[in-house]
């Protein structure tokens, strides 16, 4: 048995806690399992979520938190994985059905886990996340249907967010004009710094709009839904594309068919937690050329495993800037 500091979430009898305890992880049990040391792990909207109960995340109590987490591998049933091997975990439903990241160590299978991309230390994988992650799967999307920077503007919505913070470093890194949406106004000089050409304030997109209104962006990462990827979407070019991966404003997509019958636009749905193999070793090798180290550090602010639980209530209510990595050791 391997003890373990983590996150744990209870729920007994409609009474919901969140703490920090010690617990014993059993022996491995199936040919695919792997023994993780986990060195950071990361705290993304979901855990937000997981943590403070604010959504049902969790499908199976009691559960440790966590979508993501950094290590090294220290026992493996898997062929493909040997001890002393540095790995990614990013979703697979860790965190949700099965035990998660944010611990000490963590037993995983080996389906769910990546190797780390050569260079990349645990720390900034972290600092990456399933976020960052998920905003690279937004940016291949959206090149697969044609996206070039002399194509025009990209818009990022939530871009003061985890997601939205990558996505305008990463494309702007590559060459395009980036407009970055936030309603922290105060974070324009951030934005700027990580790349963005425009500011602009939420409150234009997040209310009802016209279903077809003036062409300007030539694609869209979202991470809001609603009405702002609603008003995107109204304003993208002809045959332009939004990439959606956030509900940050609401579940509901309150548009018509118009932007897309009259217009050729097209809406991607990305998903990272299922994501198979190859496209999750394409993103990762990607982040490790185009996301670049200053504006990643620009981003990132490092916590403890206690500062977890109370920085959970803030990611959900917008106020972190960028990425939180947990040193889950300390």
């Amino acid at each position: 048995m391997n003890s373990s500091r983590a996150i744990f979430l209870t729920n007994r009898n409609d009474k919901f806690e969140a703490r920090i305890e010690r617990l014993e992880l059993p022996e491995l049990a199936d040919e695919g399992e792997v023994a993780v040391r986990v060195e950071y792990s990361t705290l993304n909207y979901k855990d937000g979520l997981a943590i403070t109960n604010r959504a049902p995340v969790v499908r199976k109590w009691p559960m440790v938190a966590g979508i993501d987490c950094a290590g090294v591998v220290t026992e493996s049933r898997d062929a493909r994985f040997r001890p002393g091997d540095a790995v990614i975990l990013n979703g697979w439903r860790a965190g949700e059905v099965y035990w998660g990241g944010l611990s000490e160590r963590a037993n995983l299978m080996g389906d769910w886990l990546i190797h780390r991309p050569a260079g990349m230390d645990a720390k900034t994988s972290m600092a990456i996340g399933t976020a960052g992650y998920t905003a690279m799967l937004c940016v291949l999307a959206l090149e697969k249907h044609g996206l070039v920077p002399a194509g025009g503007e990209v818009l990022v919505t939530g871009a003061s967010g985890g997601v939205g913070s990558v996505a305008v470093a990463i494309l702007s890194t590559l060459g395009y004009s980036v407009t970055a949406s936030t309603g922290r106004l105060g974070e324009s000089d951030y934005l700027k710094e990580l790349g963005a050409a425009e500011v602009i304030d939420r409150q234009t997109l997040n209310a009802p709009g016209k279903p077809l209104q003036k062409e300007r962006f030539q694609a869209v990462v979202d991470t809001v839904g609603s009405h702002t990827l609603a008003n995107a979407c109204a304003q993208l070019k002809y045959g332009g594309a939004a990439a959606a991966c956030g509900l940050a404003q609401g579940l509901d997509f309150p548009s018509s068919v118009a932007p897309f019958i009259l217009r050729g636009v097209t809406l991607y749905g990305v998903e990272s937690s299922l994501s198979p193999r190859a496209l999750r070793e394409t993103a990762w090798a990607r982040l490790g050329s185009d996301l670049a180290s200053a504006k990643l550090a620009l981003m990132t602010a490092e916590i403890s495993l206690e500062q977890a639980l109370v920085a959970a209530a803030e990611v959900v209510a917008g106020k972190v800037r960028g990425r939180l990595v947990v040193d889950v050791n300390r």
